[in-house]
Order: C-alpha cells, then structure tokens, then sequence
C-alpha cells in the first residue's frame, strides 16, 4: 500500500539549509565589507599611567606649597584673545619681568622691554597698585583697586577690532595698552600654589584621559597622544546641602604624578583662572627645589593669556623673607592717578 509522505516533516530541514546558502551568498559577495582591514592613525596612549590615591595627589600640592617666596627674572609674552570666538589671537611684543612673590598674596612686578620699564605692579594680598610709565599720555597712570573687586577694561575703545587684528607682534604701544589691565594678583596664586585644606573642603577625585599634541622629543609634526590624568575637585559647603567647585586640580600620571594644572572658578561656577605648569626642573641659586619652568595663565574673561618663563632657573631666589614694605608701591612719578573703586562706586550711583 502506498504510503503519503509528510510534507511538514521536511520543511524545517529545508528552511534550516536555504538560510544557510543564502547566508554564505552574502558572507561572500560581501567580501569587501567583512573580509579586509583599513588601518587608521589613533593617538598612542602614553604609559605607564600612575596608580594614585588622594593621599599621594595632596602630597604633590603640598610640596609645591611649600616654597614661602620666589624672585627672579622672566620672559612675558601676553596674548590678547579678546577675538578667540573668530580664531584670532594678537600676540604681543616679548617682555622682561622681575618678580617678587610671597605668602600669603604678595607679589612685586616690574615689567621692562629694552631695559626700561614699562609697568611695575604690587599686591599685599587684598589690594593692588598698578604704574603705567610709558606709551601715549593716556595709558600713563597710577592705578588702584580691590583683589576681589571687578573692573570693566580699561580702554575698551582702543582695543583692535576682529578685521583688522592680525596674528602678528604688536608694538610698544599695543604692549603697553594691554599690560595696564594686568592685575598683580593674577599671577601671585600661579606662583605661589595653595595648599590643600583638607579640613575645611570637600575633595572628589576621578580619572580623564585627553587627547593632546606630542610634545616629545622626536615626534612626528602634528602627531597626537593620549594623555591619562587625575582630576581633583575641590568644594566649599555653601549651605542647604550644596557644594560650590572653588579648584579643578589635573594631575599628569605619565611615569609619576605631576601637578599639571590647576582651574579656578566663581560662586557662579564660571572659571575666572587656567594655570598650566611645564617643564620641572631645579629651581634655585642657595635653597632649591623641583618647579616648573614655565607657567601659561590663562584669564577667560579678561580675555588674555600670559606664557611665563624663568630666564635662569639657577639664579632664581627661594624662601628668602621679605618685609610687607617691599610690596608696598608709591606714586613716586607723579602719575595721574586712578581709583578704580571710586570709578566703580560712581558708575552704579549714577545708574
């Protein structure tokens, strides 16, 4: 007797084997897709990245906090970047600086170009003094403030606008008009690191990894790196709960751990300050110590940049004590004097 043969007992076998053909149909017409490989150009990861403990990152604070007052010469380029929103940038003119640097805030600044001075500038910590000596009649000026205080530009007017600047070396004049809205201050906190407050702050550490230019030695023009960082963060207690970011501390792991750079921002939690360190070295003509050689400051909204560096890390002065006279500067010229609270005080009467 004949039998029927069930066809549903062989259509899972076929549907099993058509989706197979079918699937070594693509795989192989797809050759193209799956089967080669195209090599890219990433940044090389720098190792070996440091292992660290909070602990170790207030160590590194702390043995930068420990030098008491720095003095030696400087090479100053400031750079305006009043235009950075349309990429232009206006460098100006090299300058020579002696500077004087003490706990807790005091800073002397003579600022030269050819051996003449330019500006000299002072701060005891909560006010700052500022002498203008050369340039036009109208940058010529004695110039007093609040550290705290904020003050509109002065000479906004004269300032370049975004056509016409030019990514070149300014003059004299540019120089000058620039380095009369440098504020003393600024500079004290790059040089003279705050500790850490272990007591009175919150601290939160995190790790980052940033792509950056290869600086090294040997390395090919435009080559890029990855950079592994730890990142300290500082808060104050403002009160019902909430904390306020006061410092952003990064930390180089690259074979050790390196104090790289510090942020520092307002109650508002924009950043006022970018300090970055470079090239650590011995520092020092009697005491010496491990330091950077160059300091970048950055002022977002000042809206300049300076790029700092020791003309002789071996002549410069450490922990040499001086008197809070020494911080002190008189109007000795003569100079039209400016104050800049009393300014302040009459624009908001008048508004």
């Amino acid at each position: 007797m004949l039998k029927y043969l069930n066809a549903h007992r062989f259509a899972h076998p076929r549907l099993l084997l058509t989706v197979f053909l079918v699937l070594v149909l693509f795989l192989t017409s797809s050759c193209g897709l799956f089967g080669t490989k195209k090599k890219i150009q990433v940044p090389q990861l720098l190792t070996p990245a440091t292992e660290a403990g909070r602990d170790r990152l207030f160590q590194e604070v702390n043995r930068l906090s420990n030098v008491t007052s720095i003095h030696g010469k400087l090479d100053i380029q400031f750079e305006d970047t009043s235009f950075a929103t349309f990429g232009i940038a206006d460098q100006y003119r090299l300058v020579d600086g002696d500077i004087t640097v003490q706990r807790p805030g005091r800073i002397y600044l003579i600022i030269q170009f050819l051996l003449v001075d330019i500006a000299q500038m002072t701060s005891d910590g909560e006010q700052f003094r500022v002498a203008v000596l050369k340039g036009d009649d109208r940058y010529k000026r004695f110039l007093k403030g609040t550290n705290s205080a904020v003050y509109k530009k002065l000479d906004d007017a004269m300032t370049a606008t975004p056509v016409a600047a030019k990514n070149q070396k300014k003059g004299e004049k540019e120089t000058v008009s620039a380095l009369s809205n440098l504020r003393p201050q600024h500079l004290t906190d790059a040089f003279m690191i705050r500790p850490i407050d272990a007591n009175g702050l919150i601290y939160a550490q995190s790790e980052f990894f940033q792509e950056e230019p290869d600086l090294r030695r040997g390395a090919q023009k435009g080559a890029r790196v990855m950079r592994p960082y730890y990142v300290l963060d500082e808060f104050s207690q403002a009160g019902g709960g909430q904390a306020k970011l006061v410092r952003r501390l990064w930390f180089d792991r690259v074979s050790g751990i390196r104090l790289a750079r510090i942020q520092s921002f307002d109650d508002a939690g924009a950043m006022v300050t970018d300090v970055s360190y470079y090239n650590e070295k011995q520092i020092g003509a009697g005491p010496t110590a491990s330091l950077p050689s160059r300091i970048e400051i950055t002022r977002p909204q000042d809206k300049y940049k300076l790029n700092i560096t020791y003309q002789d890390a071996s002549s410069v002065e450490l922990n040499r004590p001086f008197p809070p006279t020494a911080f002190v500067l008189q109007n000795k010229w003569g100079l039209p004097e400016v104050d800049l609270d009393a300014a302040n005080k009459k624009v908001t009467a008048n508004k």
